[in-house]
């Protein structure tokens, strides 16, 4: 489900999207080489734990080939990654606690409501940046949470 509004916002924006497959870590340059064959602008790394794994290779690879790179995980634009667009870490790790202290005070986790994130931060690393040849925009720095430079 989360594909199709992805791919039709893309469409209402006049963007195309290319999805690529990658499983594991001997995966993952197969794609970049098939993502730079496309002559794709940028990648975005979907969270997940599988790609949390592996995030440094993935950033490393978006410096070899060239590609900016955005990911929902924090930690990816502390390593390398260019921007980071997602659900704040430490605010997620709150929200635990509080459920944490309800459970342990003899509330049912079942009877818990679902919570969305109540914060999405915004990183942008300006290194990667400059040697992707890139000038951010003054408005994206403005709206930053976080600048790495």
């Amino acid at each position: 489900m989360l594909l199709r509004e992805i791919d039709q916002a893309a469409r209402d924006l006049g963007i195309v999207i290319i999805h690529f497959e990658a499983n594991t870590a001997e995966d993952i340059e197969p794609a970049f080489q098939l993502i730079v064959q496309e002559r794709a602008d940028a990648v975005d790394v979907p969270l997940s734990a599988q790609f949390f794994r592996i995030r440094r290779q993935i950033a490393e690879l978006g410096l070899k080939y060239r590609l900016p790179i955005i990911a929902g995980e924090d930690g990816f634009v502390r390593i390398g990654g260019l921007i980071t667009y997602g659900p704040s870490p430490i605010e997620a790790w709150r929200q635990s606690a509080v459920y944490v202290d309800k459970i342990l005070k003899g509330e049912k986790a079942a009877d818990l409501p679902i919570l969305q994130p109540t914060k999405i931060e915004l990183l942008l690393n300006l290194k990667t940046a400059k040697a992707l040849g890139l000038t951010v925009p003054t408005t994206l720095l403005a709206a930053a949470d976080e600048v790495i430079e």
